[in-house]
């Protein structure tokens, strides 16, 4: 029998065998990927349409963010890896954000010892409820009379000045801060998930909400418009207590999991941090305050020049300026027009997109670029969307018909034509509808007392906000004024 002895072998030839070994591993990788291997599903999972961190540019790769907001609620334990965190809330219980300078020393000496101010806002994160967040929170406020989405616990927060909530944003508050001295924010939300699904199932089926903050510092001006920092969290609303069992449900029933199943789902966090986002899109609106000048005139209001009847329908009085991209946009026009609209961290993904390229961009495909929430956005900007409002009323006024009869009693082979003009409500209510009037007619609103319209047998019957959501969408009216025998106001009359 023979036997072959082994000598030790040298740490060159083992390093020579090993790179060997190596190199032969790779052979042939690469060889099976020919032309037609890529797909376009391919290339827009990759990495560089993900946002993920291959998308930045190097020197952001170990950025550090000026802020970073902490909601203090516990996460859910049934939210898988890799998955964004989702956190359960209390209806109307105050919860805590904790506002946390994260600056560098020297990072951004502009804002040391002033203020910064913050939004905060309560928003949908189901795409297809963001396409009708108008009508959906116009719905809400009409169930719900007199209640705000998201409130401030003023007497529970620390280091906040100059809080507000605007009546007509009934899902947002605002207030300024100093990042140099502590600060939490103590929210409430008043809504839960439930009221906005289509059929009623409870909690669990209920719609999630996202909670995002943005800050603002001043600019040259003392206006605190220029974008540093926002960050937002998914979460979902339950009624008192509910989210307390729902969170309980979640821990048990990943108890009894097993081991391996486990460590697909994240574990449950003490507190939740609101991640890094875009901006959100703020929306400007046209002017709708009265001109301070005023013609008065016996029973008779100027109307401002236009054709306003039925047949040709000016544009709402409350419309979204929308800085529309056009098809002839050439590159650089489509990269100025990403910046202007807030959509600066996706410019370098369409660098080379005329605006052509763009608009030809289906729904499907800017949500696989720039992900749900912002790909609605920009599809909804690319198609330059306008919300329509809730009730459009026509009126012609009472003395420009008279005119009108008279003229055709003269002249026999003139059309009976009555110019009439549109008012577009969003409210519903009788003060809105002065207001409106009001514009149309160029006066201030102080100026009209009451709104009445004529009912059966000539009777006059006060219009209320009860009244006007009643109205049919695109009624006519012809109105009438009534002297004030009290005051130099006037009484506007629908017929």
């Amino acid at each position: 029998m023979a036997w072959a002895l082994k000598l030790p072998l040298t740490d060159e030839v083992i390093e020579s065998g090993l790179v060997q070994d190596f190199d032969a591993s790779l052979s042939g990788i690469g060889q099976e990927l020919g032309a037609g291997a890529y797909s376009m599903s391919d290339v827009l999972a990759l990495p560089i349409f993900k946002q993920e961190e291959s998308s930045l540019p190097s020197d952001n790769e170990n950025k550090i963010l000026p802020f970073q907001y902490v909601l203090c609620a516990s996460t859910s334990p049934a939210v898988k890896l890799h998955e964004e965190t989702l956190t359960y809330l209390n209806q109307g219980q105050s919860y805590e954000i904790r506002m946390l300078d994260n600056r560098k020393i020297g990072e951004l000496p502009e804002i040391t010892d002033k203020m910064v101010k913050s939004i905060i806002r309560v928003v949908f994160h189901d795409r297809r409820l963001q396409y009708t967040e108008h009508q959906q929170l116009e719905g809400w406020r009409w169930n719900r009379p007199g209640d705000r989405i998201l409130d401030l616990d003023i007497p529970m927060s620390v280091g906040i000045i100059d809080p507000r909530a605007n009546p007509t944003q009934l899902n947002t508050v605002e207030f300024l801060w100093d990042p140099s001295k502590r600060t939490s924010v103590f929210i409430q939300v008043h809504c839960i998930s439930t009221e906005f699904t289509m059929r009623k199932h409870g909690g669990e089926k209920g719609v999630p909400f996202r909670i995002q903050i943005d800050t603002f510092k001043e600019n040259e001006s003392e206006e605190y418009t220029e974008h540093l920092h926002s960050a937002s969290c998914q979460v979902k609303v339950f009624k008192p207590k509910g989210a307390d069992r729902k969170q309980k449900t979640d821990r048990e029933k990943m108890e009894k999991r097993a081991p391996q199943e486990k460590e697909k789902y994240q574990p449950s966090y003490e507190t939740t941090i609101l991640t890094e986002c875009s901006p959100w899109p703020e929306v400007t609106y046209v002017n709708n305050s009265p001109s301070p000048g005023f013609n008065n005139t016996h029973n008779s209001f100027p109307v401002a020049e236009g054709n306003g009847s039925p047949n040709h329908q000016p544009e709402p009085q409350v419309v979204q300026v929308l800085d529309n991209l056009l098809p002839t946009a050439t590159p650089q026009d489509a990269q100025q027009w990403l910046l202007r609209n807030r959509f600066s961290p996706f410019s370098r993904l369409f660098t080379n997109f005329s605006g052509a390229d763009m608009l030809k961009l289906t729904r499907e495909d800017v949500i696989q670029i720039c992900g749900p929430a912002d790909g609605i956005r920009l599809f909804n900007a690319l198609k330059g969307r306008v919300v329509r409002p809730r009730l459009t009323v026509y009126v012609c006024q009472e003395s420009q018909r008279e005119q009108q009869v008279k003229h055709e009693n003269g002249d026999a082979s003139a059309n009976t034509f009555f110019v009439y003009h549109a008012i577009y409500l969003e409210e519903l209510t009788a003060t809105e509808l002065i207001e409106k009037i009001a514009q149309l007619f160029n006066i201030s609103p102080r100026q009209i007392n009451q709104i009445f319209k004529q009912g059966p047998t000539g009777i006059h019957v006060l219009v209320s906000d009860e009244m006007i959501q009643n109205f049919q969408d695109e009624v006519c009216f012809v109105l009438d004024t009534m002297k004030d025998d009290t005051n130099d106001g006037y009484h506007i009359i629908l017929k």
